[in-house]
């Protein structure tokens, strides 16, 4: 008697498996149709103005019901809207985040990245803004921290630290920084009038960053020359002629 894999049948798990694959693949494809159709209506509408579910579903080409199939409830459809606002900020963020420049203009790509995303998604930053206990933004901004505290790191090292540097105390730096980036362009966002353009915004932050991080330098002993291309400076290090990873420098 012959089986289904030697008549050359599929076996049935293996069918099985192929309709869970295209069934997953199809939730995805509606839960993202879903949440795209939010940030359609999010970004139409004024900073804090409601989104109802209906409104979603009318957007997505959906019933109202199909919207609670995907999503258990109106906190799981915020929660994705959120990761989805983050994501698209942090494509923007990213990029910015290499060695290419001086300290000053690569703190000036980072900022000015964020400003821009602000000042052009006004109401998405203010959804993921609003919704900071939520933990999305939270976790997102520990995440850029961290990636921001190692090329500091690479920097310091780099540029000749005499002594292992402190994790916690750069983390705190770090973070210290940030919340301070983000806390100044929440509140230019949000005054009724934004006299402050964009531009002047971001030098603002721009030089206020530098100052922080060219003055807890000078503390450590490390003089930073803000005209100071950082590729030529660490092609020329021992740390990083050596191939040796300035990281591990860190102080855990």
């Amino acid at each position: 008697m012959s089986t289904g894999a030697a008549s050359g049948t599929p076996a049935t798990g293996s069918r099985t498996d192929g309709r869970q694959a295209r069934w997953a693949r199809h939730n995805e494809e509606r839960r993202a149709q879903i949440v795209g159709a939010a940030l359609e209506l999010i970004g139409e509408s004024e900073p804090g103005a409601e989104v109802h579910v209906q409104q979603i579903a009318e957007r997505a080409g959906v019933n109202r019901t199909v919207v609670y199939r995907h999503f258990a409830e109106r906190a799981d459809l915020d929660t994705a809207i959120q990761q989805a606002i983050v994501a698209m900020l942090w494509a923007d963020l990213v990029p910015a985040l290499s060695l290419e420049g001086t300290v000053p203009e690569i703190i000036d790509r980072v900022v000015g990245a964020y400003v821009d995303w602000a000042a052009a998604h006004r109401s998405l930053h203010y959804v993921v803004d609003r919704n900071n206990g939520t933990g999305v933004l939270e976790e997102a901004i520990n995440d850029l921290a961290g990636d921001i505290s190692q090329l500091l790191a690479f920097i310091l090292v780099g540029l000749g630290s005499s002594s292992a540097i402190d994790a916690d105390e750069l983390d705190a730096l770090v973070h210290g920084v940030i919340g301070a980036v983000f806390g100044a362009v929440r509140r230019w966002l949000n005054r009724p009038s934004r006299v402050l353009s964009p531009e002047r915004l971001r030098a603002m932050m721009t030089e206020s960053t530098w100052f922080l991080i060219e003055g807890n330098a000078r503390a450590m002993g490390i003089v930073l020359d803000r005209e100071q291309q950082i590729s030529d400076l660490l092609d020329a290090a021992p740390v990083a002629s050596a191939g040796a990873d300035p990281l591990a420098t860190v102080a855990p």
